[in-house]
């Protein structure tokens, strides 16, 4: 099936500790990183997306679907993932760690419920580790409603996504019993030094 009118936009994202990620609360919870397939990870209400920069902006695309895509765009792109995530409220969006909530629609306007997202990645091997002003790294994230299922690969040509498939899944950071704007910075550090200790 095609979708009549897909809902699409673009928006530069902030990313912080290597992250960008889709919540649909404003409280996310710690989480460990899953490296298994290089790119993104997710919890119930919650997906990681792990990007090449450290620290700086990187650009995202969204496509919001009522059915999955007809084809995969594999040429333009250097790693391309499915994975399921589940959302309680139905209001998943992307969200930067430590920076404002990006003017970008909700991706989940069926409601609550088990969606899938095509996460689409280039440019994570321009700057790795880096800290950059302008976008060195482009995101397409396609999102429909479907049951869950085992992850998909669909691309993996990037060196840094084999770096990270090469390491160990790291477990979540203890939470801190204070869940001020330090605890949230220290909590991201643990999680930065935890991916880079071999």
């Amino acid at each position: 099936m095609t979708d009549p009118a897909p809902i699409t936009a673009s928006s530069l994202v902030r990313v912080d500790y290597h992250t960008f990620e889709l919540a649909d609360s404003d409280k996310r919870v710690p989480t460990g990183f899953d490296t298994s397939n290089g790119l993104v990870f997710s919890l119930p209400g919650q997906v990681v997306i792990c990007t090449g920069i450290s620290a700086g902006w990187v650009t995202v695309s969204v496509e919001v679907r009522r059915y999955p895509p007809e084809r995969v765009d594999t040429d333009a792109w250097d790693e391309i993932v499915d994975r399921s995530v589940e959302t309680t409220n139905g209001a998943l969006r992307v969200a930067s760690v430590m920076s404002d909530t990006p003017d970008l629609p909700v991706l989940t306007p069926q409601g609550p419920g088990t969606y899938r997202v095509r996460v689409h990645a280039r440019g994570r091997d321009t700057v790795p580790d880096g800290a950059v002003d302008e976008p060195v790294e482009e995101y397409l994230l396609i999102v429909w409603p479907t049951d869950r299922q085992p992850d998909q690969i669909h691309r993996q040509s990037g060196h840094y996504g084999a770096q990270l498939r090469a390491q160990p899944s790291r477990p979540a950071p203890p939470v801190p019993t204070a869940q001020g704007d330090d605890g949230i910075r220290r909590r991201m550090r643990e999680r930065l030094q935890r991916r880079r200790t071999p």
